[in-house]
């Protein structure tokens, strides 16, 4: 018996662990500020949100392997609440966000991907750490309840959410459009 109790409060331990590690016990708050103006390649995507890291990665590595542009921040735009919408019509944009490119290379990634600058808007913005995968998934549990509260309680209307995984600063923005 008390092996038992001794590899509960072991697995205990470490799964509480693990959780503070990826940002379980963050507190979320939110701050409004302009924000955009970031160039944007990625593709279109109808249907569940979960293949959004395969996009992610297809338009990361065409980037890097095909155009030798190397990016440090992928993205995700998500238009609708998958708690309304049944999730093969999901509507999303995914890929990366690329900094210092001339018109003429635009001009050629326009040809393999849509491309777009996001204009300067008013947006609620908040952070959350970027340690791998798990810190995505405990991020979507925490922000976006809080989001939904945040927006209800301050009467703004639901708009698509945009995350930005910034891989060098290791964190999570995400924003949603006032």
């Amino acid at each position: 018996m008390k092996i038992t109790l001794i590899i509960v409060a072991i697995l205990i331990v470490l799964l509480v662990s693990i959780y503070a590690y990826y940002g379980g016990f963050r507190k979320i708050s939110f701050r409004i500020e302009e924000q955009g103006g970031e160039t944007l390649v990625y593709d279109n995507v109808v249907g569940d949100y979960k293949q959004a890291t395969v996009v992610s990665d297809r338009v990361y590595y065409g980037l890097l392997n095909d155009e030798k542009i190397a990016t440090t921040k992928g993205f995700g735009i998500f238009y609708d609440n998958p708690k309304e919408v049944e999730k093969s019509k999901l509507r999303s944009e995914v890929g990366c966000i690329v900094e210092n490119l001339d018109s003429a290379t635009i001009a050629t990634l326009t040809q393999k991907y849509q491309v777009k600058t996001l204009p300067k808007t008013q947006c609620i913005v908040t952070e959350f750490p970027f340690k791998g995968g798990l810190s995505a998934l405990i991020g979507l549990i925490k922000v976006y309840p809080a989001l939904e509260k945040y927006t209800e309680k301050e009467k703004l209307k639901r708009s698509p959410i945009m995350e930005i995984y910034d891989v060098p600063n290791k964190t999570i923005t995400y924003r949603q459009e006032i």
